[in-house]
Order: C-alpha cells, then structure tokens, then sequence
C-alpha cells in the first residue's frame, strides 16, 4: 500500500494490520494512550505535543518494535513498567497500596453513610422515649393544665393593651 505524501507507510498500513490481529491484541494506539510520556508534559504517548520529543518519539518506536514481535498488550505494558517504572503507566494498576487507594474512599463513604444512619435512628428514638418530645405524626396534642391557660390568656390580653 502506498502511504499518502506526508504520512508514514506504518500509519497507513495499522487499519488493516489492526484488523488482522486478535481481540487480546493492542494497536500502537492504545498501548501510546496507556503509557504517560516522560517529558514532562503530562500527557500520554500519543498525545504528546511536543515537536522532537525526547521521550515520546523514542517510546513510540520501542512500541512499535515490541508491536513487532507479536507480544500482546499485557507483555507490552508490563515490559515498560518493568523498564520505566510504574510512573510510565497513564493509569494506576490494582494491586498493592494502589488497590487501597482505588478501594478506602468508597469503604469511607459506605462507613459514613452507615454512621449517619444510626445517629437518625438513635435521636428517633431518643425524641419518642422523652415524654415532651416529638409528637408523632396525626397524633392530637395534649391538653393544657387550666391553670396554665389563664396565665397564656391573661398574658396575650395583657399584651393586646400595650399594643
């Protein structure tokens, strides 16, 4: 196939290398976009935006090359974990300290949520046992002592006048 003028023959010819490999198998693409650039720019592999990246282009050709020799994209990446460290990998993996902090938050959250739970049911509780306490819901409020009902109205009468 020829490669249009400006595009490299491999560019041109990973759609149909692409089609031809198994589903366990990773185009150049995805292993780029798995692995983070080492320039310092932040981005991954593939996104890399730097002209003569010192880092990007040489990991794009090591790609390739592991691309090559038919290794799949678990060899691919554990290779360059092996080689770069676990700080060349775009995603942090699930095992170790990294599977605490994937797992602690959602643990927290759960924790607190139970907690709340039982501060409700116990102030419920708590509000139902004291004889002054809520009235529940379509319950008819208690009467007033008689003596205490002359003292409010003598008080609101009182009140009125000032008014």
């Amino acid at each position: 196939m020829i490669a249009p003028i400006g595009m490299p023959a491999q560019a041109a010819t990973a759609p149909a290398e692409a089609q031809t490999r198994g589903p366990g198998d990773a185009t150049q693409f995805q292993i780029e976009s798995d692995l983070t650039c080492q320039c310092g720019c932040g981005l991954t592999v593939h996104s890399c935006n730097h002209l003569n990246c010192s880092s990007g282009i040489p990991l794009k050709q090591e790609v390739a090359e592991q691309i090559a020799t038919g290794q799949s994209r678990t060899e691919i990446l554990s290779y360059f974990e092996a080689k770069y460290g676990e700080k060349i990998l775009a995603a942090p993996t699930t095992r170790g300290f990294n599977l605490a902090a994937w797992t602690v938050p959602f643990i927290a959250i759960g924790l607190g949520g139970a907690g709340i739970a039982v501060v409700l049911v116990r102030w419920r509780r708590a509000a139902a046992a004291v004889p002054g306490g809520l009235p529940e819901a379509g319950a008819a409020a208690a009467p007033l002592d008689p003596a205490l009902r002359a003292r409010l109205n003598s008080a609101l009468d009182e009140f009125e006048r000032r008014s």
